[in-house]
């Protein structure tokens, strides 16, 4: 790639990923002569069904000066305090995956090894009951952190659902509004530089033909570009996390929509449910080792809250991630550069994540080829962690009623996250690794809903009154139960945020 300035980048293919990208670009680079263009083809279909976020997607928002109520009216979003897993320990259990810590520390001594130590003596409330975001959630209620609160128990972050389709939509306005040309055509040859092995251009169906100094392929699993074109290579990563299909539906609301997602483990695989303010997101995802089509069709819609507003559809995928998302002059993004599977809701994060990759290692629009091969080095790491903490929710289920179950807890796992789970059954100690996208609270809550407790807590904690602990962390989860029952519930609130 020439280390010269690009004057030019060509998006190809729309969707979230498409739309995120041009909009981002767009606002970041507002002050450099560049030109941005985004080919998509109405006769192609995108997925549309990742309409669940991770909190960075506020920052993102932030960055871009969207206005919060604007961005919820436009995309029908309510409001995530994170992920009800049930059914993943055994039939019948459930818990929560908080945006947010557990309780406060305890002087200097962080607040789960003093959790754990009342635990083991029968003394301690559930560690759920110690998270503010936790008990709202649990309780259908939502408010907005307080940007001045310094108490731990009050600070918090959280997330989205939207409607995908309206999203990208939202994003198209804004992206075309600050000079994107949105081009109607279907790419159907791919064009390389001889002299480089470089994309020099795009063929659309008729004679119209796009070039472009940098090219971003948002086409999806076929990866037009990056696969197609430049042969980049795919690492599969199906021999630990086998689920490699999925059948989606949306419903009728019914109720008013809970604040966080609902995953809920099945015979094959686990069944999202993703509140909106119109509608309800459903899918199953699941292995077709284990389960055909057909019933896994009819499983979806024998649990759905409303009646179905269209036929559903299925999805395949291989989880994994391209060997390189940087190569040559094309970046790939969202489903084009890699897809993990739609546990934890991280594939749009994947694809802000990827463009803040690109801004940062091309701050002045000129490639370099080391800072290329930085951000690949650090895609990797980001996909590889994530890939971990999805790995942990299987490997770790107590469920072995069905083979699927049993053949995930038997798997070994790669050597990075078992160094992990050794290091927490020892005494609790939560490893950190460069490029981690989930906090240690994340990693809390599934060690602790999934029932991997360590051995032994810190020996510092046995230093402490125990009594005087117990009161301690008593006050802590009456904190924690007034604050919730003082937030509004979700639906007033998101009225209350409609009407302003």
């Amino acid at each position: 790639m020439a280390a010269t300035p690009i004057r030019q980048i060509t998006i190809v293919g729309g969707g979230t990923a498409g739309w995120m990208a041009a909009a981002v670009l767009a606002h970041h680079y507002r002050e450099h002569q560049l030109r941005i263009q985004l080919v998509e083809s109405e006769q192609i279909g995108t997925v549309g069904v990742g309409e669940a976020t991770v909190p960075g997607i506020i920052r993102l928002n932030q960055y871009l000066g969207i206005k919060e109520s604007e961005f919820i009216a436009a995309t029908g979003a309510t409001f995530k305090l994170g992920i009800e897993f049930a059914d993943w320990y055994k039939p019948g259990e459930s818990f929560f995956h908080p945006f947010a810590d557990f309780g406060a520390p305890v002087g200097k001594l962080p607040f789960f090894p003093c959790w754990l130590k009342l635990h083991k003596l029968g003394r301690a409330a559930p560690l759920e009951d110690y998270c503010l975001s936790a008990a709202m959630a649990k309780a259908g209620r939502f408010a907005q952190t307080d940007d001045k609160a310094t108490n731990p128990l009050a600070l918090y972050s959280y997330a989205y659902h939207f409607d995908a389709t309206r999203y990208a939509r939202f994003l198209r306005n804004y992206a075309e509004e600050r000079g994107v040309e949105r081009i109607e055509g279907k790419v159907v040859e791919v064009r390389l530089n001889p002299d480089n092995g470089d994309i020099d251009k795009l063929q659309l169906e008729g004679d119209r033909q796009l070039g472009g100094d940098l090219f971003i392929d948002c086409s999806g699993f076929r990866g037009l570009l990056i696969e197609q074109a430049l042969g980049t290579g795919y690492e599969d990563w199906s021999h630990w996390l086998p689920v490699d299909s999925a059948v989606a539906v949306q419903s009728e609301r019914r109720g008013a929509p809970p604040p966080y997602t609902r995953a809920t483990a099945l015979a094959a695989g686990w069944r999202w449910r993703i509140p909106l303010q119109h509608r309800t997101g459903n899918g199953y995802v699941y292995c077709s080792a284990h389960a055909g089509d057909e019933e896994a069709r009819n499983t979806l819609l024998a649990d759905l809250d409303g009646e179905p507003l269209g036929e559903p559809r299925v999805l395949r995928f291989t989880a994994g991630m391209r060997k390189r998302f940087w190569h040559r002059n094309c970046v790939a993004l969202g489903l084009a550069s890699g897809f993990i599977e739609p546990l934890e809701s991280t594939s749009i994060s994947l694809i802000q994540t990827g463009v803040e990759k690109l801004l940062q290692f091309m701050p002045d629009l000129v490639p370099n080829t080391e800072k290329i091969a930085e951000a690949n080095h650090l895609n990797r790491l980001e996909y590889e962690r994530i890939r971990d903490f999805i790995i942990l929710h299987y490997k770790l289920s107590g469920r072995d009623d069905t083979e699927f179950w049993r053949q995930l807890r038997a798997m070994p796992v790669p050597d990075s996250l078992q160094a992990k789970l050794d290091a927490f059954s020892e005494d609790g100690r939560l490893l950190n690794y460069e490029q981690e996208s989930f906090s240690e609270a994340s990693w809390l809550a599934i060690y602790n809903g999934l029932h991997f407790r360590p051995r032994q807590y810190l020996p510092d904690v046995d230093q402490l009154d125990t009594e005087q602990l117990a009161q301690l962390l008593e006050k802590m989860r009456r904190a924690v139960a007034l604050g919730s029952e003082q937030a509004p519930r979700h639906e007033a609130f998101l009225a209350q945020l409609s009407a302003d």
